[in-house]
């Protein structure tokens, strides 16, 4: 196994100079990156229209004498669930993460609507980027929390702090590995909705030098209970569970609950694609936490890589599955540049963790979310770094 220089050992002000270097060498970002990110605005949109079409499909069959049969049914029906499941997090992933993180700001002539200022904003929410999640709500807990906090106990996404609880149960190991499922099938409601609103209240909380929200609040009594089924809960469950069913009553009451079936199906799908394709990012027994705030800049960029992991790149195909979260390392260490120069930078960036003999840890999401898994249920834990 290979030796990695430690921790204390590397030269940060060398690692900045370096990782600086990389963006000049790349240049600023073009129209030609944002046709990119167009191309997989487009790929996602199809991948939703094409499931709703399969349901249409599914709807009109019914109607007929034809007879599909129990399992031609949930053949097509899965099949749509798939299609619907992987344009919802295309949505987030492809579009609304490297939009809200203004990676096109700074594009001639990009529309409004594709900034940081203009995504997802008012009425424009429904279009750009509906889900559980608020968006403004997430781009603080994302952007700024977990960006520059990766690690550390103030990181809202540090995985080992956020099922502390199960990992240090007692309870048979079996049941841990279920509730992970349940988790990994319901997480952007169970956890990130509720979490993005904490996050942002407590934001407002510091400004008044109040105390923070520690829990999640579901309960309609109260005051963050009340905020979340309003801006979140409510608004999604009501358009995607109910008007969007509705709208094939036309062709029947079988025709609407068949669009719940499947609809129902690719929640649970989206949820367990997202989960597959971002938490593993920084989470497993190879992973490093970090107990005190960096102290540099080039600090800084050696925990984005020490606190990341990449998986199988390669192919716009490959990348727009993976949700471009693939090149983990890369986007901490630039979070505000297009999505297609990641791709560019990853040599680079490898060349620079070479020289300065760093791991680049890069492997098969499916491999990291097995060791996220364990690391989930306490039979593994994150290495510790106390800083410099």
């Amino acid at each position: 196994m290979a030796e990695y220089a430690r921790y204390e050992d590397i030269d940060k002000e060398q690692l900045q100079r370096d990782i600086e270097e990389v963006k000049a060498q790349i240049g600023a970002p073009s129209k030609e990156d944002f046709q990119h990110l167009l191309k997989l605005e487009r790929w996602g949109r199809t991948f939703s229209f094409l499931g709703y079409l399969l349901i249409l499909i599914i709807s009109l069959i019914e109607m007929t004498d034809l007879n599909m049969g129990s399992l031609g049914f949930w053949s097509l029906a899965i099949l749509s669930a798939i299609l619907i499941g992987v344009g919802n997090t295309s949505r987030w992933a492809n579009v609304a993460h490297p939009v809200l993180h203004g990676a096109y700001d700074k594009v001639e002539g990009v529309p409004y609507r594709y900034t940081k200022s203009g995504f997802a904003k008012g009425k424009r929410r429904f279009v750009d980027w509906f889900d559980w999640i608020k968006p403004a709500a997430w781009s603080y807990e994302h952007n700024i929390m977990h960006h520059y906090h990766l690690g550390e106990d103030e990181d809202p996404d540090n995985i080992e702090v956020n099922v502390d609880l199960v990992r240090t149960s007692t309870i048979p190991v079996i049941f841990k590995y279920i509730f992970v499922g349940i988790l990994a099938a319901t997480w952007k409601f169970t956890y990130y909705a509720p979490n993005t609103l904490r996050i942002l209240e407590n934001k407002e909380r510091r400004k008044k030098n109040q105390a923070e929200v520690t829990d999640l609040e579901y309960s309609p009594f109260t005051a963050n209970g009340r905020e979340l089924w309003k801006s979140y809960i409510l608004p999604y469950l009501i358009v995607r569970f109910v008007i969007t069913p509705l709208l094939f009553l036309p062709l029947g009451m079988q025709a609407v609950y068949t669009a719940l079936t499947i609809l129902l199906m690719a929640e649970v799908m989206a949820n367990l694609h997202s989960f597959l394709v971002i938490v593993p990012n920084h989470s497993a027994e190879d992973i490093y936490r970090f107990e005190e705030p960096h102290q540099s800049q080039g600090e800084f960029y050696l925990r984005q890589i020490m606190g990341s992991v990449n998986y199988n790149t390669g192919s716009d195909l490959i990348d727009f599955g993976h949700g471009w979260l693939n090149y983990q390392i890369e986007h901490h260490l630039f979070p505000n540049l297009p999505l297609s120069q990641y791709q560019a930078m990853q040599p680079i960036v490898k060349e620079i963790c070479k020289k300065h003999n760093l791991e680049y840890r890069q492997e098969s999401v499916f491999k990291r979310l097995w060791m996220t898994v364990e690391l989930m249920v306490g039979k593994t834990k994150l290495l510790r770094v106390k800083g410099i």
